[in-house]
Formats: structure tokens, C-alpha cells, sequence
């Protein structure tokens, strides 16, 4: 939802950022909000790509964020999945969305309070995730979410056509609340 999808990530070239990702970053850096990116990386288990790609394609991504004066401070990962091919990966584990394990883990390494966050994200996993843990949630249109934003979403999500608008939207929620100078 910050990058254009392609189906399975595999290779640093194919990070595009979706136009005003970055900006939306930049203005929560400004504020000392973390950023944090959890994502399900299937291609992994599935013998796609090696898992040596996704730092890769993540070192891309924090260039093209750094061109724009933004950053993440963190990103999780899970290469597993259930159906895979690459033993090692392939299996049922606590990380991957929507199980709420690389919520967890940002939880207690970054010192965060799930329940005052933002999840904002592109596939329905997403936000089952964030009810999962009493994460607010903001389900944008880019990538994946354009089929899901006129199902049923969990936990009172809030539909967005952009990461921009979703963090305008929770910026301006809390402006209104006299949280937020």
C-alpha cells in the first residue's frame, strides 16, 4: 500500500512507491509517529524467490523513502506459509497476517500501544490483523484493497482511497480531539 503491487516482490527493481506514500511518511516522521511495515512475503515458502531478496528489495524501498525525506522505522516480515514448497517456511506459523505476530513483536521491540496505533493496509488480512490486537485500522484502495473495500471489514474499519488520505484522516482525527498540535 506504500508500493505499487507486483505479485510476489522479488527483485529491487520492481519497488515503485505509490505518489504520495512518501509525503504521507514524511509528515508521520515530522511528528515522531513510527512507521512500521508488516508483510506477508509467501513468495518465500512458495520457492519464488529466496528470502535473501527481501532485504534487497527493502534496501530499495529505504532509498526511494530517503529521496523523499522519509523513512520506516522497521519493517517485519513473514516468509512462511502453510502451503509451501521450501520446507523450512512451510508451515503454520504466528506471524502471518492475519495473525497478529509481527504486530506483537513491533509491540514489545518498539515499545508501541497497539490499542492508540494505526494499521494501514490493502488486503482484508490487514485489518483482521489490527482487530486481532485492538488496532485501529484504515483499509486504502491501492494495491489488493480495491476488491475488499465493499465487504464486510472488521473491527470498524475505516475505507480510504490512499495511504496520503488514510494518514491525513487519522492526523485530522486527532487534531479534532486536541491530541495533535
Amino acid at each position: 500500500m506504500i508500493i505499487e503491487e507486483v505479485n510476489y516482490l522479488s527483485h529491487p527493481d520492481q519497488v515503485k512507491l505509490i505518489p504520495g506514500a512518501a509525503k504521507a511518511i514524511n509528515t508521520l516522521n515530522s511528528l515522531k509517529i513510527p512507521v512500521i511495515i508488516v508483510s506477508n512475503q509467501a513468495g518465500v515458502a512458495k520457492g519464488f524467490f529466496p528470502i535473501t531478496q527481501i532485504p534487497l528489495v527493502h534496501e530499495r524501498l529505504n532509498q526511494l523513502l530517503a529521496r523523499e525525506n522519509a523513512h520506516v522505522d522497521a519493517i517485519y516480515y513473514c516468509p512462511h506459509h502453510s502451503e509451501g514448497s521450501v520446507p523450512e517456511y512451510s508451515f503454520q506459523c504466528k506471524c502471518r497476517k492475519p495473525k497478529p505476530g509481527m504486530l506483537v513483536e513491533a509491540e514489545e521491540k518498539l515499545n508501541l500501544n497497539l490499542t492508540q496505533s494505526w494499521l494501514i493496509g490493502d488486503n482484508i488480512t490487514d485489518m483482521e490483523a489490527a482487530a486481532s490486537v485492538g488496532c485501529n485500522s484504515i483499509l486504502v484502495r491501492t494495491g489488493h484493497g480495491k476488491q475488499f473495500a465493499n465487504q464486510y471489514l472488521p473491527g470498524g474499519t475505516i475505507v480510504k482511497s490512499d495511504v496520503y488520505e488514510a494518514v491525513n484522516f487519522i492526523l485530522n482525527s486527532f487534531s479534532n480531539l486536541g491530541y495533535c498540535a
